[in-house]
């Protein structure tokens, strides 16, 4: 929305459409936290095996990632705010439909139906925020939004934990997919009442290039599936890495297409000019990295502390807490500085996120049974201090320089980046950790296996840490020339 547009409503008009976008971006990132714990309750109620759990975890992944771009382009070309309604009445329906699966087949299918809901929600929810703010006030806005992602991701392994308590440990976990239903009903008005219907809208054709969408499904579907496949387990397929072939081909295909579509004078779905922006791409290729590893650290935090240890689900998802926390606070103050420190803020942020997950992996390695989870809560803490200047700063950063007309189809491929990212992370940090289960199986005291298991599945999560490091250190430097070369000019 331009700032006419903007101005139109009052201030407390954007922040109470806000206020309902994050409670739903909420509620889709929970889906892909709280999940983790009730895995062995979905195991033990459906006979479900690793592939069908792995679905479960990581289809959610794919099928969001699926829905991000349509959507995204979809919410800019017509309505942000019916798209929006449109994704949340489903996200309600296939909820419920995974609350009462009476098998695995069926959860895995309500839970992919649940998974695009979700891709249709979160592209509109980052486009009207773009729409609803500017300057210093979105950077504010990004920072609760960072906020709430923090404390949704790491939240969502107690929450789920809970609810598994109260349900039982046969069919808690239907609790976890029917909570969502009676939230969607009080939010589904409010929605409604508070967002906007008015939007600017490019110039131009407004035509949906499905060409272009069905090409960049393939080359999204054929580059996430053979990690959503990866187990870790003895019966995987290695057949299933030539569909990363029948990515590549789908991914120049794609580029060629929507050049031609736009030399035709019509609008592409995504306008490869973004990628010129360094401010973006290296957003984009920050956050890649970054969830790549998050959600996996999440992941075999919760596989260690149940199957290594032996704790309760309520127990297991505790440890994140002092994450929620830290990382709470930290993204609302990253939100109000990040216009004046810039890239320099992720990049602190991303080094003490390393030093508190290594904190972690050692406190899982050497202190006794009972007492690591403590220690692994004080790694937590240190790392959801960093997570706070990570998330949000750098989603604002990202989108600096993007026309708030594309806002919805940016955040799209932002988000995209991510779910490619938790897809690929998940599945290699899962396939570590279980393969050395699978290996070592027998061969030693249960306890030393799951500890070499966890180290293992954290090589991965640490190493993709440190990429995204490394991605932040050019971005310092890419702007730092450019400021130089714009002093000189």
């Amino acid at each position: 929305m331009s700032s006419s547009l903007a101005n139109a409503l009052s201030g407390r008009q954007r922040w109470q459409a806000f206020a309902v976008c994050v409670s739903v971006a909420a509620l889709t990132i929970l889906d892909l936290s709280k999940v983790n714990v009730a895995l062995p309750s979905i195991e033990k109620s459906l006979g479900a095996g690793p592939a069908e759990l792995q679905i479960i975890v990581a289809g959610y992944a794919l099928a969001f990632g699926l829905a991000l771009v349509p959507a995204g382009r979809l919410g800019d070309l017509h309505s942000r705010k019916a798209m929006f309604v449109v994704g949340l009445s489903l996200f309600m329906v296939s909820s419920l439909a995974c609350a009462v699966a009476p098998n695995i087949e069926f959860l895995m299918v309500a839970r992919i139906v649940q998974g695009i809901a979700a891709g249709i929600q979160m592209p509109q929810v980052i486009g009207l925020t773009q729409q609803l703010f500017q300057g210093e006030e979105r950077g504010r806005a990004f920072g609760l939004f960072g906020a709430t992602i923090g404390v949704s991701t790491a939240f969502g392994p107690t929450l789920g934990g809970l609810l598994i308590a109260v349900g039982g440990p046969t069919d808690g976990w239907r609790y976890i997919f029917a909570m969502n239903v009676p939230l969607v009903i009080i939010l589904l008005p409010f929605a409604l009442k508070l967002l906007p219907a008015k939007q600017e809208r490019s110039p131009g054709s407004r035509e949906l290039d499905l060409i272009g969408i069905l090409i960049l499904a393939v080359a999204t579907f054929s580059v996430m599936l053979p990690f959503v496949l990866t187990t870790g387990g003895p019966d995987d397929q290695p057949a299933r890495w030539y569909l990363l072939i029948l990515a590549a081909i789908a991914a120049a295909a794609f580029v060629l297409w929507e050049r031609r579509y736009k030399r035709i004078g019509k609008s592409p779905v995504v306008h490869f000019d973004l990628f010129r922006k360094g401010s973006y791409r290296n957003g984009l290729l920050i956050a890649m990295a970054y969830f790549a590893a998050m959600p996996a650290m999440f992941l075999l935090t919760t596989l260690f502390l149940q199957q290594g240890i032996g704790l309760e689900p309520v127990f297991a998802g505790m440890v994140s807490i002092p994450f929620a926390l830290s990382s709470a606070v930290t993204a609302w103050y990253g939100g109000t500085i990040v216009n004046r420190v810039g890239r320099k803020l992720v990049v602190i942020g991303i080094v003490i996120v390393l030093i508190g997950f290594s904190l972690v992996l050692l406190a899982a390695e050497l202190l006794p049974a009972d007492v690591a989870i403590y220690g692994m809560g004080v790694g937590m803490l240190v790392a959801g201090t960093g997570g706070g200047f990570v998330i949000s700063p750098n989603q604002t950063l990202t989108l600096a320089e993007v026309p708030v007309e594309q806002g919805g189809v940016a955040g799209s491929m932002a988000q995209l980046g991510q779910r490619v990212g938790t897809a690929m992370g998940t599945a290699a940090a899962s396939a570590a950790f279980y393969a050395t289960i699978y290996s070592e199986t027998g061969q030693a005291p249960k306890l030393e296996i799951f500890h070499d298991a966890f180290r293992a599945g954290f090589a991965v999560t640490l190493t993709l840490v440190a990429v995204a490091l490394v991605l932040g250190f050019l971005d310092l430097g890419a702007r730092k020339r450019r400021k130089r070369s714009a002093q000189t000019a």
